[in-house]
Parts: C-alpha cells; sequence; structure tokens
C-alpha cells in the first residue's frame, strides 16, 4: 500500500462515490423496473436474454444469421483521481458485459458528462484516450459517442458485440454439481474507498481493473460452460445471489478459496468501506446462510467492484475454485 505519483487534479473529490460502488441498490432497483419487460419478448422473439433475469447484456438473434448481437451500456464517477486510468478502467467493465455473455466486443460509443466549468476539458481528452486504448486492445472500435453539461464527471462505453447463440454464457443456466470459478480476487471497492479519502495509489487494484475478462471469457467458453456473470457493482455476494435464483439452484460459496487483493483486508479494517458494499450486504442478508464467517469477511464478499473478473459455473484453467452449485435448499447462498 505504497503511496505513489499523485494526480495534479483529484477526480475522485468531484464525485459524491466512486465507480460501480455508485449503482443504485439491487433492491431498490428491481423494484423500479419490476414489469418492465420488452414487451417483443417470448415465443419466438429474436430477443434471447432480457431484463427478466438481470444479466449482465441484452442479447438478440439477427435476422437470417446464426449470429447473436450483445448490447449494454455502464458507466460512472471517477474510481481514481488519474484521468487516463479512469478512462482504462471504465471502458473495460463496459466491455465486461460483453466478455460475460460469452461474446465479442466488436464497436463501442463513449458516454461522457463533464462539469466544463470546473475541470479542464484537457483532463477529459486522457479519460477518452484511455477508454481508446482499451477498446484497441480488445479490437473493438470506437465510433463516437454522446457528451453532455454535468456537475459530476461520468464516462463509460455503451458496447455492441456479437456472440454465438448456442454457446452463450447466461446468469440462469447454473446447474446442481457444478463448480464456481472466480477471475479476478476482491478488495477492489474498499481499496478504492481509500484511495478516494487518502490519495494513496494502488498499483494492484488498478492492474486489476484495467485488465480485460477476454481470456477469461474463452476459456471459460473452451472448458464448456455456459453459466457466468461478472463481478461488479452488486459485489460477489450480490451477482452470486443474482445468479442462484435466475438458475433457481443454492451456491455454497468456500470461504477461505475466495482471493483478495494485498491491502483489502487491511482497507476493511481501517474503515473504508463504501455505502453501496453495505447496502449490498443488507440485501443479501436475508437470502444468506453466513454460518461462523466473520464481518470483515462478510463485508469483502459483499465489496462493490468495479471492472471485476467473471464468477463462472464451471472450472476456468488458471481461476480458482471458490465454491459450487448444488440443488436448491432455504438459501441461495451458503457460505463455509
Amino acid at each position: 500500500m505504497t503511496p505513489t505519483r499523485q494526480a495534479s487534479v483529484r477526480l475522485t473529490q468531484f464525485a459524491h462515490g466512486g465507480g460501480c460502488a455508485c449503482k443504485i441498490p439491487p433492491g431498490e432497483l428491481e423494484e423500479v423496473v419490476s414489469g418492465l419487460g420488452a414487451p417483443l419478448s417470448g415465443g419466438d422473439s429474436p430477443l434471447l436474454v432480457g431484463l427478466a433475469t438481470g444479466d449482465d447484456g441484452a442479447v438478440v438473434t439477427l435476422p437470417g444469421q446464426d449470429t447473436a448481437m450483445v448490447c449494454t451500456a455502464d458507466f460512472f464517477t471517477p474510481v481514481v483521481d488519474d484521468p487516463y486510468d479512469w478512462g482504462r478502467i471504465a471502458a473495460a467493465n463496459a466491455l465486461s458485459d460483453v466478455y460475460a455473455m460469452g461474446g465479442r466486443p466488436v464497436l463501442a460509443v463513449n458516454l461522457l458528462a463533464w462539469p466544463r466549468d470546473r475541470l479542464p476539458f484537457e483532463l477529459a481528452r486522457e479519460v477518452l484516450r484511455g477508454g481508446l486504448d482499451i477498446a484497441t486492445e480488445a479490437g473493438c472500435h470506437v465510433g463516437g459517442g454522446h457528451s453532455v453539461d454535468d456537475p459530476e464527471p461520468k464516462y463509460g462505453m455503451a458496447v455492441t458485440g456479437l456472440a454465438d447463440p448456442a454457446r452463450l454464457l447466461r446468469n440462469d443456466a447454473g446447474r446442481p454439481g457444478v463448480p464456481l470459478s472466480l477471475t479476478k480476487p476482491l478488495g477492489l471497492g474498499v481499496l478504492n474507498n481509500r484511495h478516494k479519502a487518502t490519495g494513496e495509489r494502488f498499483e494492484q487494484a488498478i492492474a486489476t481493473m484495467t485488465a480485460l475478462n477476454r481470456d477469461a471469457a474463452a476459456a471459460a467458453l473452451a472448458a464448456g460452460a455456459t453459466c457466468a456473470t461478472d463481478v461488479t457493482g452488486f459485489g460477489l455476494l450480490g451477482h452470486l445471489h443474482k445468479l442462484a435464483r435466475a438458475s433457481d439452484v443454492t451456491a455454497v460459496l468456500d470461504t477461505a478459496a475466495v482471493p483478495y487483493l494485498d491491502g483489502a483486508r487491511e482497507a476493511v479494517r481501517d474503515g473504508y468501506v463504501s455505502g453501496g458494499t453495505r447496502r449490498n450486504l443488507e440485501w443479501v442478508a436475508p437470502h444468506t446462510d453466513f454460518g461462523a464467517t466473520d464481518a470483515d469477511t462478510r463485508l469483502l464478499l459483499a465489496d462493490a467492484q468495479t471492472s471485476g473478473g467473471l464468477l463462472v459455473a464451471g472450472e476456468v484453467p488458471g481461476a480458482p475454485v471458490v465454491g459450487e452449485l448444488v440443488p436448491r435448499g432455504d438459501h441461495s447462498i451458503v457460505l463455509r
């Protein structure tokens, strides 16, 4: 946890929160969107994945082709002070939703909100440059976008990808007897919160957030996986609950097998826990058997991640197995 270079302007101080911790709480969001499913879904509709299970992206088959189109959008307030790094992180996070569906991103457009009277535009350029560099690494074109004058800076992307409709990764395809793999360590939320409060720069967190989930998705598909989600603002427990609920199974989580970033436990111990993380834990509590899991571990498992890894129902080479799916019981999640 060594402070290194400092940004000349601390972007995180212009935002009320940071990254995916700013998501609307999952319980409130589900209440808002209840009953708003697409009227053209169901039956022979080309809409393969819509609102019903709260999956990572929408998927529709293209007429006359054996190809599906994956669509998603994601943006958030600054999670780090460096504008270039923020752009890279936001782009990797937006692209992740396509990978989490088993797709390949092909086109993105920028989504930018900027307080033009408070922050210089050269910082916005650095944000966009960071996003472009990550999209280029992913082999994804960037074709413009949309910007607004806003009191709070926000950045992200709307991304379109392509996928094989017979080889999608969905959050409702989990089956009993299948192991669970996690492809990135947890702790991004508490380290980002510490960065916002103190200015300390955590290179291990930035490296994790800017790493594409491309290779993890490819490995999951090669291993025959059909069920996955990425771990972002609702924390591991929140996204695991959604997966287990959609798949009508119970997820048994081996808490000792879950990997964490260096410094994450110390950040929890020192109180750098976001309100979003606490709301995540409150939301999953009625659906979780916590067993003897201590309070700090519960918070880390609910930690609001930004550009986290994939949670895959199946074994992914190089990724730790952190649990398994079993037949549905009294809870959607059991911690051991």
